[in-house]
């Protein structure tokens, strides 16, 4: 199997210092964060930015202070801004990072109900989030919650809006979309064609499973405070790195190398 690509997506949008104390917030936070994960065996970071009170924001100028401050801690590792930011965002919001021209950004391929919130992708503006990608040179992460969307993001590719190579992100356990039961990471595995990579974020007590069935099938694995802020039941994880140094070695028991941020560019083509 090719070597395994963790994610970690260190903060997120709707994760609080009141339920994870740990969580990264600032900038110099979200470095260091980042660091730890990357010696821990990240090669990707999935990066919501906060406001110094904890609020979620999309401001381009936040972004741009949090990735310097990670690159001056951690050069070659890939950065991959959110463009779903909290949940009501707008569009243009959302929007706004690209700009920064990033490696990699998440582009939600759908509506879902999202806990008590709607979660709202209409398709002209997945088309104009994939077309603005495309423009900056950034790799989009094709964020699914349900198996309909991956027929979406096939569709923008047989008209050109999306570009090989594909990588699918199966997001599995938000109250709304598909549980993170392993029959449907099976089911979404399913519809992966040769070439198309995939990895899968389980959500709160879905992600350990999940990361090591898609360990031994040969898919890529996030994790992080966005997802899960626990170690185990009842018992909160100390850091990002935690999380990612028990899938290091997970992936290390089975045989399976864990990539450099060198080789996950080489494996998903980024430039």
């Amino acid at each position: 199997m090719n070597p395994l690509i963790i994610t970690c997506a260190i903060t997120g949008a709707e994760t609080t210092r009141e339920k994870q104390p740990n969580l990264p917030i600032t900038p110099k936070e979200q470095a260091i964060a980042a660091e730890e994960c990357v010696k821990a065996g990240a090669s990707i970071i999935h990066l919501h930015v906060r406001e110094d009170d904890g609020k979620p924001s999309q401001r381009p100028e936040r972004f741009k202070e949090a990735i310097d401050a990670i690159r001056a801690r951690v050069g070659d590792v890939i950065i991959q801004i959110s463009t779903g930011g909290a949940v009501g965002e707008s569009i243009e919001n959302r929007a706004k990072p690209l700009a920064l021209k990033p490696e990699m950004a998440s582009l939600n391929l759908g509506t879902l109900n999202f806990g008590d919130d709607v979660f709202i992708n209409h398709p002209k503006d997945i088309e104009g989030f994939a077309l603005k990608m495309r423009e900056h040179g950034v790799m989009p992460e094709l964020e699914v919650y349900e198996a309909g969307m991956i027929e979406t993001g096939f569709r923008l590719a047989k008209k050109g809006i999306l570009t090989g190579p594909l990588h699918f992100q199966f997001v599995l356990g938000v109250p709304g979309g598909m549980s993170g039961e392993a029959k449907n990471l099976n089911h979404m595995v399913s519809f992966m064609p040769e070439g198309v990579h995939w990895g899968v974020a389980g959500v709160g007590r879905y992600q350990l499973p999940l990361a090591v069935q898609a360990i031994v099938m040969g898919g890529h694995v996030r994790v992080g405070f966005e997802d899960n802020i626990y170690y185990s039941k009842g018992v909160v994880a100390k850091s990002n790195a935690e999380l990612v140094a028990r899938i290091s070695r997970i992936s290390a028991e089975v045989g399976r190398p864990v990539a450099t941020p060198k080789e996950a560019r080489a494996l998903l083509g980024i430039q």
